[in-house]
């Protein structure tokens, strides 16, 4: 995301603004907000609120990201508003387009003409209540500028409801509701989210659209939320807690998402499977189950959009969905293992136990022991057809969103990854675990090709490599490059993983030589796929606090943590002013390179010590 895309200036006291308040634009909304950290707001995740609003577009009544033709000749003085039709699809008035040449001119020329008036009025307009349109809930609206934003560019819309637990919260979307003139549409809340969502269970209480971005975990609303949408409904989930989902605290990523996470190159993946884990199994409980739209890893998150359908026959296929992976602590390897298994007998479906595990006591490569992570979601993670749409309605109204131009380059990534190929291994690894040069990303992508094998980029990792080749042949094309790059052999220790690796002779000789469809069409175009740093501390925002502002010592303690390596030298001086323990006790071997003072203290100065502990 640009810097730019978010205007925000403070603004002087005027009607609908106080002292101290500032007016934030994005998108077509405008919002106050105050200065002070009472409600949550992060201008970074604008990329977020952008693709959720082409997702919504798309899927929502089967339209498209397009303008609005009757406004053609003011588009250079206004920006002309979305359009989506709620016809029938074209496969469905296919049947009818054949009767109609079958009728008489006149006939037909009526008929036109009543489709016609039928087709203008089933025309929705953004802004324009619809009453086939969508319900939408935004459980943690915060400021409530995602809501707005849905009533100001999505075009389709019956309702929003924009709910937030803090008093403060509901009081500032009532002005910035009543700021945008959306009252018409968006409704605030006050509510906690969880008993928003079970009170929506009933049929026809379902939201057709609920968006959850809380601040960390979304855990203590899933269960809630799969009941809460609408059969073929769209969930949208944002997981900002990836220090948990990328494996430093496993057992709280159990507790939270019943699934074991690891510590891996892939764990960017893996957060995206493990949340769907998540999502599948609450779903499951009540004969429910997901299907993925789309789902990414950018910045400091995850997000991800799925449909939730209601069928106790495919309920019994989620077993065989999900899986557990196998990562080798050593040279990386990993093997997926299915949790269950199901065999199609004609007429019938046969479900059991899937048979494991995929590898033995230690790795066949490396001889190191194996990491147990999961369960986690197997099957793909995107609709490409669907991501397609999406693609396609951003590129051809790039002006519609500030970070079209980054919506297209990750988008385009999405579409160029392999879909059944989960997980993935990363170059810089693959060439450090055996301590060679690394090869270049259209070498590496070359070695794969000519060997017979499928390999793409993913979204989530800049230099990962998607494959699906087996780990022998992986290993076999490592090696075969180690043979053009030598490494010193005698340097290497019989037990690494290294020595273990290339003691063994490949098999399958690979070829390096650069191929034309090695290079991907989004990297060819130079598309917009890993963004910079947008701006200083531009990662997780602090969370909002009911008096605002943040405390003096999260503020000292920010400064006291950068650099704290480089500072190390001067603290350590201060230590020199107290004596060795290790000295007296005659242990310390350190000499002049101790932190402590190795200096003996006169007689005089150890009894007036000795005295004044006795006082």
């Amino acid at each position: 995301m640009d810097s730019e895309s978010v205007e925000e200036a403070p603004v002087a006291p005027r009607a609908g603004l106080k002292s101290g308040e500032t007016l934030i634009t994005e998108g077509k909304a405008g919002i106050i907000f105050p200065s002070a950290n009472e409600v949550f707001y992060n201008p970074v995740q604008e990329f977020n609120r952008d693709l959720t609003g082409a997702q919504c577009v798309c899927w929502g009544v089967l339209g498209e990201l397009e303008e609005d033709p009757a406004e053609e000749e003011e588009e250079e003085e206004e920006e002309e508003e979305g359009v989506v039709s709620l016809s029938e699809n074209e496969e469905e008035s296919k049947p009818g387009q054949d009767r109609e040449a079958e009728r008489s001119p006149d006939t037909r020329t009526g008929h036109c003409e009543e489709a016609q008036s039928r087709e203008r009025e089933r025309t929705a307009r953004v802004g324009e209540c619809c009453e086939e349109g969508l319900r939408i809930l935004e459980g943690l609206a915060a400021s409530g500028l995602r809501s707005i934003r849905f009533a100001k560019e999505v075009p389709g819309i019956r309702s929003v409801t924009a709910n937030d637990f803090s008093a403060r919260a509901v009081e500032l979307i009532k002005r910035n509701v009543e700021h945008n003139e959306v009252e018409g549409l968006v409704t605030p809340s006050h509510a906690d989210a969880s008993m928003l969502l079970y009170a929506a269970r009933g049929k026809k209480d379902r939201y057709d659209v609920i968006d959850l971005d809380p601040y960390g975990s979304p855990a203590q609303f899933l269960d809630a939320a799969v009941q809460a949408v609408s059969e073929g409904g769209l969930l949208c989930v944002t997981c900002t807690d990836m220090a948990v989902m990328a494996g430093n605290s496993a057992e709280t990523c159990y507790s939270k998402y019943g699934s074991i996470s690891t510590k891996a190159r892939f764990c960017h993946e893996m957060a995206l499977r493990i949340i769907l884990h998540s999502l599948d199994q609450r779903a499951n409980c009540y004969q429910r189950y997901i299907q993925p739209l789309l789902c990414v890893s950018v910045d400091f998150y995850i997000r991800v959009f799925v449909r939730v359908f209601t069928s106790q026959a495919q309920v019994k296929n989620c077993a065989s969905k999900q899986a557990l992976v196998y990562n080798c602590v050593g040279c990386g390897t990993f093997h997926l293992q299915r949790m269950g298994k199901r065999i199609n007998q004609g007429n019938h479906m046969k479900y059991s136990a899937a048979i494991g595990p995929p590898v033995g006591p230690s790795c066949e490569h490396c001889g190191q022991r194996h990491q147990l992570g999961g369960p986690l979601w197997a099957e793909p993670l995107h609709d490409l057809g669907f991501v397609e749409r999406v693609l396609s309605g951003v590129s051809r109204n790039p002006k519609r969103f500030a970070t079209s131009s980054r919506i297209q380059g990750v988008l385009s990534m999405v579409t160029e990854e392999l879909p059944d190929v989960p997980l993935y291994y990363t170059l810089d690894t693959l060439s450090s675990t055996i301590h060679c040069n690394t090869p270049s990303l259209l070498q590496a992508r070359s070695a794969f090709l000519h060997a017979g094998f499928r390999v793409s980029l993913s979204h989530a990792c800049k230099n990962a490599l998607k494959t699906d080749a087996p780990p022998s042949a992986v290993w076999d094309i490592m090696r075969c490059w180690e043979k053009k790059n030598p490494v010193k052999r005698e340097k290497l220790s019989e037990t690494s993983p290294a020595f273990r690796i290339l003691s063994t002779e490949p098999i399958l000789q690979a070829c390096f030589d650069i191929r034309e469809d090695a290079n991907p069409k989004s990297r060819k175009q130079h598309l917009k796929r890993f963004q910079e740093n947008p701006e200083a501390n531009w990662g997780p925002k602090a969370r909002a606090k009911a008096g605002g502002g943040i405390s003096v010592a999260l503020e000292e303690r920010r400064k006291q943590l950068q650099n704290k390596r480089k500072n190390r030298s001067e603290e350590t001086k201060r230590l020199k002013s107290f004596p060795c323990k290790k000295l007296r006790q005659g242990t310390c071997v350190l000499g002049e390179e101790c932190h402590y003072s190795h200096e003996q203290k006169k007689e005089g100065e150890e009894e007036e010590e000795g005295g004044e502990k006795m006082e």
